[in-house]
């Protein structure tokens, strides 16, 4: 089982000392987001979790657990960081602070599983073409060091995330942009030898020597473990995603990052609420078992492939 931690909120930045309680009582309370009150119980099992993926813009708070973590699982981050002001991101600290977390994690971790994130690429009258690619290479300075690889993507204009940009003069970049934006960012990016890919877009842009990368990635969790996997498409995902299947232990509407864009935590109010009902000491993110509750303990396995020796050795 590749755990996933979580695309639908930032477990580091927010929920880190939940998250330890969960390792270290061995299971998790998983809401569905389809019908609240179906549970799922999910096995946190050193020998059943192949590798967590954590999601986040802030892992100070998770820095001092990496060492326990590290005892019992293998692990990677993808890791968002870019420069917005507090008008798209109105819960964010400094730049420079932001790159001395990247740097300390990368230090203690290895830069190999460190992904940063470009993302997402957004168009307004102060965010331009030209900001983006000189933001871009000024981070890249920072942070080629500390990591080997590099995702972005452009902006998904959601229904639900409306009424958050409709003050902002927002706007997608078009095809033209798209190319101009991935021309200098594959230059900035090999320049300091950076594998760079893009995240869910379907936009060709081999010419410039970037692939459609894949954020849950079978190929690097193999080699972080040192075993082959065996894993399916994450059918719940998007057509030109190219992840592989994992289990989201996280439940939308609940960081509090509050950036104006996110698919993932788009009603001020429910994050408001949902913080308030979050109890450490709970098995779930969220409040705690309620009596119309239906838990049902969720299979799962490892992906591991089976050592078959060589008998023609």
């Amino acid at each position: 089982m590749i755990l996933s931690a979580s695309r639908r909120t930032d477990i580091p930045a927010f929920y880190a000392q939940w998250f330890m309680n969960r390792v270290r009582d061995g299971f998790v309370l998983v809401h569905n987001p389809m019908n609240y009150h179906q549970v799922s119980k999910i096995s946190l099992d050193p020998d059943v979790v192949d590798c967590i993926v954590f999601w986040t813009k802030n892992a100070e708070p998770l820095l001092p657990y990496i060492d326990e973590i590290s005892k019992k699982y293998a692990f990677y981050f993808q890791y968002t960081l870019n420069a917005y002001d507090k008008d798209i991101e109105p819960v964010t600290c400094k730049l420079q602070d932001k790159i001395k977390v990247f740097q300390t994690l990368s230090k203690k971790i290895g830069k190999e599983k460190i992904i940063w994130r470009y993302d997402p690429i957004l168009i307004t009258d102060k965010y331009s073409i030209e900001w983006h690619i000189n933001q871009f290479k000024s981070a890249t300075e920072y942070l080629h060091s500390y990591t080997e690889q590099c995702v972005f993507s452009f902006i998904d204009l959601y229904d639900r995330t409306k009424d958050n940009l409709k003050e902002i003069n927002i706007s997608a970049p078009t095809i033209q942009e798209m190319n101009q934006i991935a021309k200098n960012f594959s230059e900035t990016a090999h320049k300091y030898g950076l594998t760079i890919q893009t995240c869910a877009e379907a936009i060709n842009l081999d010419e410039f020597g970037i692939k459609h990368g894949c954020c849950i990635d079978s190929q690097l969790i193999s080699q972080i473990i040192n075993s082959p996997i065996s894993a399916k498409k994450d059918k719940n995902q998007r057509d030109v995603c190219g992840c592989v299947e994992s289990i989201d232990i996280g439940q939308y509407n609940t960081c509090r990052h509050r950036c104006k864009y996110c698919y993932a935590s788009f009603n001020p109010q429910s994050v408001c609420a949902f913080s308030k009902q979050h109890d450490i000491t709970s098995p779930m993110l969220v409040g705690n078992l309620e009596p119309v509750d239906k838990v049902t303990e969720r299979k799962v396995k490892s992906l591991r492939k089976p050592y078959i020796p060589d008998l023609f050795k």
